[in-house]
C-alpha cells in the first residue's frame, strides 16, 4: 500500500464505505443534499488527509454554505483519514484527495500513478521537530546532533532523513527512536525531539502548560506544499468542469474559514467531528495557526490554492533531497486553476 506521511499514524486502511448523507452532517460522513446548482456534475467524494478537525474548516464551510451544490455537485461525501489517499484517488474510489507534494510525488515516481496536484491549501508544510524548551530545545538543525529524535516509521522517516541530508548532518550523529503519533515519549523525556505537526501535536503539548521549541521543516531546507488537491490525469482531461467546480467551492469555503476561524472550529467540534470529542480551544488555535501556512505574500498576490513558479522550484529541490526523481510537469498541473481564476477574479480576493 502506498504511504502518505500522516497515513502511517494509524497503520490501517481507511474505511471507504459511503454513509447516509445529511444536511450538514454530525460526526458521520456528511453531505448537503442537492438544493441548488444545475450543472449536473453528480456526486462528489473527497478523501481527507486526517480526522475531521479544524484542518478542514474550509471544506466544512463550503458544505454548510452550499458551495459544492452551487458549483453543480448533487452531494458531497467527505471520507476522513488516515488512508491510502493516492491509491483511492488513482483508482477513482475518490474524486479528489488532500495530500502533500512529497507523498504524491513518490507514488507517481515509483508506481507511475496517474495523479496530479491541481492546487494547494498549505503553501508551507506543517512538519516540525517538536522539543521541550527546558529539554532538547532544538531550535536549529545543528541542535539535532547528539539528540534522540522520535520518528514514525514509513514516510515520516524518509522525510526526516531528507532533513538531515539538506542540512549536512551525519545520520550517525542523531539517534532515531521509533515512536507512534502520541507525543507522550517527548513529554516523558524518552526522546529529546519528536517529529510532529505545528498545527497538531505542538498545540496539544503547549495546551498542557509546557513551553515548546519548534524546528519547522519549511524554514529549514524542506519547503513543500501540503493539503494539496490531487486528482487523476483522466479527470483533468475528460472532466475539467468538475475539477474547476470543486476548486471554486474549495476556494469559497476557505475564504469563509479565513474570515471567521471561530466558525470553522465550531463546525469541527460541534458538527463534523462531534464524535471525536475535540477541544474547542485547541481547534480554534489550529484554525489560527494554519492561516499562516495558507496565506503568504504569493497567495495575497495570486489567490488561494495557487502555487508560484518559485515555490514549485523549491518543491522540486526538496523532492530531489528526498531521493524522488520526478519532473515538475509530472506532479503539478495548475492550468485549470489558472483558467478559473482568470474567468472569476473574485476568487482571488482574501478577507480583509
Amino acid at each position: 500500500m502506498t504511504f502518505r506521511f500522516r497515513a502511517v499514524r494509524a497503520g490501517a486502511l481507511l474505511t471507504a464505505a459511503a454513509l447516509l448523507l445529511t444536511a450538514c452532517g454530525s460526526g458521520d460522513d456528511e453531505s448537503a443534499a442537492a438544493s441548488g446548482g444545475d450543472a449536473g456534475l453528480g456526486d462528489l467524494t473527497l478523501q481527507l488527509s486526517w480526522i475531521k478537525n479544524a484542518e478542514f474548516a474550509g471544506e466544512f464551510l463550503a458544505d454548510t454554505n452550499g458551495y459544492y451544490q452551487e458549483a453543480g455537485f448533487s452531494s458531497v461525501t467527505m471520507d476522513p483519514g488516515p488512508g491510502a489517499i493516492e491509491t483511492l484517488v488513482a483508482t477513482e474510489d475518490a474524486d479528489f484527495g488532500l495530500s502533500n507534494a512529497v507523498s504524491t510525488a513518490q507514488v507517481i515516481a515509483e508506481e507511475d500513478a496517474p495523479l496530479r496536484i491541481v492546487g494547494t491549501k498549505f503553501q508551507k508544510n506543517p512538519f516540525t521537530i517538536l522539543s521541550l524548551a527546558d529539554g532538547g530545545d532544538i531550535a536549529t538543525p545543528q541542535d539535532l546532533v547528539g539528540k534522540r529524535i522520535g520518528v514514525q516509521a514509513g514516510g515520516n522517516e524518509t522525510l526526516f532523513d531528507a532533513l538531515l541530508e539538506v542540512n549536512g548532518i551525519d545520520p550517525a550523529s542523531v539517534e532515531k527512536v521509533p515512536v507512534e503519533y502520541d507525543p507522550a515519549p517527548l513529554i516523558d523525556g524518552e526522546v529529546d525531539g519528536f517529529l510532529a505537526y505545528l498545527t497538531n501535536e505542538s498545540i496539544t503539548v503547549q495546551a498542557q502548560g509546557i513551553e515548546v521549541t519548534n524546528l519547522p521543516f519549511a524554514d529549514n531546507g524542506l519547503p513543500f506544499v501540503a493539503e494539496s488537491v490531487i486528482t487523476t490525469e483522466r479527470m483533468i482531461a475528460e472532466e475539467p468542469e468538475r475539477v474547476q467546480a470543486f476548486l471554486e467551492a474549495e476556494i469559497r469555503g476557505w475564504q469563509d474559514a479565513l474570515a471567521d476561524p471561530a466558525e470553522g472550529a465550531r463546525l469541527a467540534v460541534e458538527e463534523y467531528g462531534a464524535d471525536l470529542q475535540l477541544d474547542m480551544t485547541k481547534e480554534l488555535e489550529q484554525s489560527e495557526v494554519q492561516a499562516g501556512l495558507i496565506v503568504t505574500p504569493d497567495v495575497e498576490a495570486n489567490g488561494l490554492f495557487t502555487i508560484s513558479d518559485e515555490l514549485i522550484e523549491q518543491n522540486m529541490t526538496t523532492l530531489a533531497a528526498a531521493g524522488i526523481d520526478i519532473e515538475a510537469e509530472d506532479l503539478f498541473d495548475l492550468s485549470l486553476l489558472e483558467q478559473l481564476l482568470e474567468e472569476k477574479p473574485e476568487l482571488t480576493e482574501l478577507p480583509s
